[in-house]
């Protein structure tokens, strides 16, 4: 049998399959379902930082009579934020009792605040890693592109100061140089990228003129923005570990990326379409890729197609269609 070992951030997975985070690993339940379906490791739901300030906030606002008092006010706070996270550090806990897979930790935020903090109670509560997915709207024309790069600069380094375990940062496709971001990230403390987030998206209902939600599952045509940054990264930054995100609906997305130069490739929204069996048909795709090419182990092929890999790197490069379009009538 192939052998599908695969280290991430430190970490021994028995595969390159992840479960990334979601409702779906919201419950000690559904995590051991995900081990017992063949997952190399979970990413638990996140816990959100813009939460944890409605939460506060919402009880402060409830209580105005009692910010007269300094102490009152940061009793109250600081009990609001405990109990938000005392769920979450429950679960991380009775997780890593129930599974033998490893366990990772989310934060989704926005800012560089006290709530990093938790960051270290989730290391104390026995998670293996914490994954961070930063990101702020950049919708101030007065704030520069540095501006908003900076923040999630200072927010990885911030992190790192409290805790020991690896930590890795979801980000979107959206910045104006991803390559020196990613270096960046790794330089203040980042031991992996997720490439890419799927941002919530809007849409408007034309029968009843409102606004509305897109789809928020992906397709299989959402791995092409990450498998062209997967490889450029990888080709560009040898030493980069990147766990490919969204899009990733079967077998040939995972091999797509491992080949690409992935370390890890994380899988959602077909877990939803398609149920946990989807896992091991990945499995028999990957392994049966592998005997074809006589590959032993992933490492055997891994990067093989990255921008430093091949012949011809400026085909990553390419954006514009002129070659595909100018035959055709």
């Amino acid at each position: 049998m192939a052998d599908f070992a695969t280290n991430y951030m430190g970490l021994s997975l028995k595969n390159p399959i992840v479960a990334g985070s979601s409702g779906l690993t919201n419950s000690v339940k559904q995590i051991k379902q995900l081990e017992e379906a063949g997952v190399g490791a979970v990413v638990l739901k996140s816990l959100f930082e813009e939460q944890i300030l409605i939460d506060t906030n919402s009880v402060m606002n409830a209580g105005n009579e009692q910010n007269t008092y300094p102490e009152a006010e940061e009793y109250i706070r600081n009990y609001t934020r405990m109990n938000t996270i005392s769920n979450y550090l429950e679960l991380i806990k009775e997780a890593k009792q129930a599974v033998d897979i490893p366990v990772i930790a989310s934060i989704n935020c926005m800012s560089a605040s006290d709530w990093s903090d938790f960051a270290k109670d989730m290391e104390d509560a026995g998670a293996d890693a914490i994954e961070l997915n930063i990101y702020e709207m950049p919708v101030d024309k007065n704030v520069t592109a540095d501006s908003y790069d900076k923040k999630y600069f200072d927010i990885v380094r911030m992190v790192k100061r409290k805790i020991n375990i690896p930590v890795a940062v979801k980000i979107g496709s959206n910045f104006s140089n991803p390559v020196r971001v990613v270096d960046q990230l790794h330089a203040n403390g980042a031991s992996s990228v997720v490439l890419f987030n799927k941002f919530y998206t809007p849409d408007f209902d034309l029968d009843k003129l409102e606004f509305k939600s897109a789809d928020v599952m992906s397709t299989p045509l959402d791995i092409y923005p990450g498998l062209r940054w997967t490889g450029i990264i990888k080709g560009k930054l040898p030493k980069a570990q990147i766990a490919a995100s969204t899009g990733i609906h079967n077998g040939e997305g995972i091999i797509k990326q491992l080949l690409a130069g992935s370390q890890i490739t994380q899988i959602c929204s077909t877990l939803y379409l398609n149920g946990f069996g989807v896992v091991n048909e990945m499995l028999n795709e990957l392994e049966g890729f592998m005997k074809k090419w006589s590959f032993d182990n992933i490492d055997d092929f891994r990067g093989r197609l990255s921008y430093r890999n091949i012949s011809s790197p400026a085909i990553y490069e390419r954006s514009q269609f002129m070659k595909y379009y100018s035959n055709r009538k």
